[in-house]
């Protein structure tokens, strides 16, 4: 049986269209809905917003 993490792993995909992703570890408990997180993407070379991605 597998057993339910708190803490999973996200991929942050940037908004910017250049595919560039973060990947991070978020609390469900604390945060259920999607992240959303203002990161820097080296492609534009701007801080842009990423979103989690499923």
């Amino acid at each position: 049986m597998a057993r339910q993490d708190i803490r999973t792993k996200v991929k942050l995909r940037s908004t910017a269209g250049t595919g560039y992703t973060y990947i991070t570890e978020k609390n469900r408990r604390n945060t259920p809905d999607r992240l959303e997180l203002r990161r820097f993407d080296p492609m534009v070379r701007q801080h842009v917003l990423f979103r989690e991605a499923r």
